[in-house]
């Protein structure tokens, strides 16, 4: 069993709509991004709140660059534990991706060549991150507006070996999922249908946007119904164990958010969370 089992739907946390956050009757997990929980000092306002009422709070990586040539940073490794530590958090993710290369900082997340060479530096930051890590580490694939050439493994190959050498749970961003098919001419429900969905620890779901004719994972926009339709078509396949919506900017009205957070709900087939 993992460990949100049960959890429902969720939410990422966010300061601007910790209120709204707060005031969601039925919420039993939500994520918060890691790096801006401080290692030391009171915990951003509600996040304890939370805890108190029962909420799982994952932390979310985003700087790790578990990706990267270069191994981890340890004083990064070390800032994630201690989120978890003082989130009491029953998992923590990260993105399969690199932020930095040679000192230089990239200010996104970019995605790693499918390669063998790769899943080799992968798997060693993977490994050195779960050492100091008191719970299980889920890794997320990313959307991607580019692939590398010369990919040697499909994605879904690259991502079960992955999963298999390093035993990390997936945490599945199936808005990832139809970017990527959509901006590769590809069918989403293919990768679905290759992918070890029984290793899945939760699932995002968020908004996008084209632009020049590619499909941006922008988080600023409403969930769009395909990609509330692929969420569906995930459930058919198995039970997630628990789903949560992404927002990142340009916040809706309240009432707009829980009609999204119903939807994505609905579209799993889980309890509402109003």
């Amino acid at each position: 069993m993992t460990p949100l089992a049960g959890r429902g739907v969720g939410i990422g946390w966010r300061p601007e709509i910790s209120g709204f956050v707060a005031q969601l009757p039925g919420l039993r997990f939500a994520e918060v991004v890691a790096e801006s929980v401080h290692a030391h000092g009171d915990l951003p306002a509600g996040l304890g709140e939370l805890r108190a009422r029962g909420v799982a709070v994952v932390p979310h990586g985003v700087k790790l660059s578990l990706g990267g040539a270069e191994p981890v940073d340890p004083a990064r490794v070390a800032h994630l534990a201690s989120c978890a530590e003082r989130l009491q958090a029953p998992l923590v993710s990260e993105h399969i991706a690199f932020v930095r290369a040679g000192g230089v900082e990239a200010g996104h997340l970019l995605p790693v060549p499918r390669t063998r060479e790769a899943v080799d530096a992968i798997v060693a930051n993977v490994r050195r991150t779960q050492q100091d890590l008191d719970v299980p580490l889920a890794l997320e694939p990313i959307a991607a507006l580019f692939d590398w050439p010369d990919a040697e493994l499909t994605e879904a190959e690259f991502l079960t070996e992955l999963l298999d050498r390093t035993d990390a749970l997936l945490l599945l961003d199936i808005a990832n999922v139809y970017a990527n098919a959509r901006n590769r001419g590809e069918s989403p429900t293919d990768l679905l249908d290759r992918l070890p969905l029984d290793r899945i620890a939760y699932v995002h779901v968020a908004g996008g946007a084209e632009h020049d004719g590619l499909y941006h994972d922008t988080h600023t926009d409403a969930t769009p119904p395909e990609v509330l339709d692929l969420l569906t078509a995930l459930c058919d396949r198995c039970t997630p164990p628990a789903v949560m919506l992404e927002r990142d900017g340009h916040y809706p009205p309240a009432d707009a958010l829980l009609k999204e957070l119903d939807a994505i709900a609905d579209a799993a087939g889980l309890a509402r969370v109003t």
